[in-house]
């Protein structure tokens, strides 16, 4: 799915999914980098992200996978 990343004036990572008309905050990250490992939302969803560059700039839209729904 198509998954817009961004970062807010305030430092806060979040992610933005036009298909679901959903943004929410990224909660936690696997890597440090943010790309390449998974994200969790505040509404639970694990999201899986592609490998990118290092220093890929914000806003940037990336086909990520879903892992889970927060349901589990």
């Amino acid at each position: 799915m198509k998954v817009m990343i961004r970062r807010s004036s305030a430092g806060i990572l979040s992610a933005y999914v036009p298909k679901k008309d959903l943004e929410e905050p990224i909660v936690a990250q696997e890597q440090a980098g943010l790309f390449g490992g998974t994200v969790t939302l505040a509404n639970g969803w694990v999201l899986a992200l592609p490998e990118m560059a290092a220093g890929t700039t914000l806003p940037i839209t990336v086909e990520a996978r879903r892992l889970s729904d927060g349901s589990d």
